[in-house]
């Protein structure tokens, strides 16, 4: 009986039914898609904030910090103590933490002062594509290609396998007057002869290092007299927003709890990866680019935000929507409820008859929505990020409760509606 009530209403009420359909397809669709780029979002966030620069220094704790952080003169720090330097074959350690698939790209740096010509100038030696095979069996390639990806480039970068070819920032060229494929003759301070070196590229940075020379690491140890020695690491590191035990960590992990330290420890924080990393290599210390850091956890967390008020508001003009049409049909069938009530039907029964036609018809919207949603995921990710939003299956229950949530309020005026009808007032056309 109860079947064919509810068959007979939907199809005499279909219109009106397929609106609400329609309605909560188009409201979950925007959940879905909202969702799914807020669960997502992190990551792709991430990704595109670690083209610009690294979040990480690594140095040794033989010198000063401060200094490696604000790039004082690296003249003033090149001390001939062994503890003053990181040593390069302990550098593929970075990706074994245990965040290491958080790690996007690292690259060690040593520089050493040169004259080119009559013109004392920074060379700086580093990692370009250093293919790594780790201890573990894995492979990996890292360097400035990947962490310095907004160089602008002109010509090429250099191979780690040729150390007789070198980049020069576009500053220093122009004082130079040399250009691609130029030789030039390199000189310790001291005056003993370097040789010559082949320009291979040109590089603008739109900073200081616009001014250096860059070269394949092997040639920077080579000169400076440090073979399998480097000075510091850039990393770029994905990482999770501080928050307060984040913060606390920093300042001191012993101060944390057994379980506080194993969600700090187990969480990707910038605090936590650097921490893991200084476990890993030996003398060195790990701080932080604070501003990097922070301006990532910013942008994520208004990021977020913002798609969680799209989700909300979408949900609410959803509910509105639903609570017009359901209550047009609550008066539409008017008398189908007064013959109901006189019949011996409760008002319970009636509510429930109504919201089940209502569930189902809701049932169908959502389904259809959250198709339509995964599509607008995907052209958001593909518009926004340039890569595809994984679908997250934690968005379906999600959705099911927001749909049962949403029905039941845009229902609630037809409710009342329903409960103030008196059977001998709508039989008898008042």
């Amino acid at each position: 009986m109860l079947y064919a009530m509810i068959r007979g209403a939907l199809f005499r009420q279909r219109s009106k039914l397929v609106m609400i359909a329609c309605t909560i397809a188009l409201g979950v669709s925007l959940a879905t898609a909202m969702l799914n780029v807020m669960f997502d979002v992190g990551d792709k966030v991430n990704q595109e904030l670690k083209t610009y620069g690294a979040n990480l220094n690594v140095v040794p704790k033989g010198v000063s910090l401060l200094g490696e952080i604000y790039s004082l003169d690296p003249a003033d720090m090149s001390g001939e103590r062994p503890e003053q330097f990181l040593s390069e074959a302990d550098l593929g350690k970075i990706k074994m933490i245990f965040w290491a698939y958080n790690i996007v790209a690292f690259a060690p740096y040593l520089e050493t002062g040169v004259r080119a010509g009559d013109l004392p100038v920074t060379l700086v030696g580093t990692w370009f594509a250093k293919h790594l095979v780790l201890p573990t069996g894995d492979e990996v390639d890292t360097g400035i290609r990947s962490l310095k990806s907004w160089w602008d480039v002109r010509g090429e970068f250099c191979r780690d396998d040729t150390p007789r070819q070198v980049m020069l920032g576009n500053r220093l060229a122009a004082r130079l007057g040399l250009n691609i494929g130029d030789s030039l003759s390199l000189r310790k301070e001291d005056g003993t002869d370097q040789g010559s070196v082949t320009v291979i590229g040109i590089y603008h940075s739109g900073s200081a290092e616009d001014d250096h020379i860059v070269a394949p690491l092997a040639l920077a140890q080579e000169i400076a007299g440090r073979p399998g020695q480097v000075q510091r690491v850039e990393v770029s590191a994905l990482t999770t927003p501080e928050n307060d035990l984040a913060r606390r960590a920093a300042q001191d992990p012993g101060s944390l709890s057994r379980m506080e330290w194993d969600t700090w420890y187990c969480t990707a924080y910038i605090s936590s990866i650097a921490y893991q990393l200084e476990e890993i290599l030996p003398g060195a210390r790990v701080k932080p680019v604070l501003h990097v850091a922070e301006s990532e956890g910013a942008i994520l967390e208004k990021t977020q935000l913002l798609m969680l008020l799209l989700t909300l508001l979408s949900l609410i003009c959803s509910a509105l929507a639903i609570s017009n049409l359901v209550t047009a049909t609550v008066m539409e069938r008017s008398t189908e409820i007064g013959l109901l009530k006189a019949l011996g039907a409760t008002n319970l029964s009636i509510i429930l008859l109504l919201l089940a036609e209502i569930l189902l018809t809701a049932l169908f919207g959502a389904i259809a929505g959250y198709c339509v949603g995964l599509g607008f995921a995907q052209i958001i990710g593909h518009t926004v990020f340039g890569a595809g939003v994984a679908a997250k299956g934690l968005v379906i229950p999600l959705v099911a409760v927001l749909v049962l949530i949403v029905t039941l309020i845009g229902s609630l005026p037809a409710t009342r509606l329903l409960l103030l009808l008196q059977p001998t007032e709508v039989l008898h056309g008042k």
